[in-house]
């Protein structure tokens, strides 16, 4: 595969981007200016560590910058969880989204194994 732009893994989490990105424009998150960076930020990362990992041409970097994917996954997940806490966030937003970070996380997983097999 020649581009990162190629892997269904990283177009996922461009849609996680994309989806963190709509969500925290809405009234509640507005207001909470530290939660939106944060959660911003730990969406972008997924991306951009699966691209920077992919550019490193060497699996053992692309392993150990999915593996900070995978982490920044997690702590999106958690973060939505304090949106929905705090009213930013309906049920449907919450689950839809929640959803998304646990089918990214999953094919981060899925290519870390096999990565490690070959």
């Amino acid at each position: 595969m020649p581009r990162f732009e190629d892997l269904d893994v990283w177009q996922i989490a461009r849609k996680l981007v994309k989806t963190v990105y709509t969500l925290t424009l809405g009234d509640g998150f507005r207001k909470d200016f530290g939660v939106v960076d944060q959660i911003r930020r730990a969406a972008v990362s997924v991306m951009s560590n699966i691209a920077e990992g992919f550019e490193r041409d060497s699996d053992k970097d692309f392993i150990r910058f999915l593996f900070i994917a995978r982490g920044s996954v997690g702590e999106v997940r958690s973060l939505l969880y304090v949106g929905l806490d705090q009213g930013y966030l309906n049920d449907d937003e919450f689950s839809m989204t929640h959803e998304l970070c646990i089918r990214v996380a999953q094919m981060i997983w899925g290519l870390i194994r096999y990565l490690r097999r070959s």
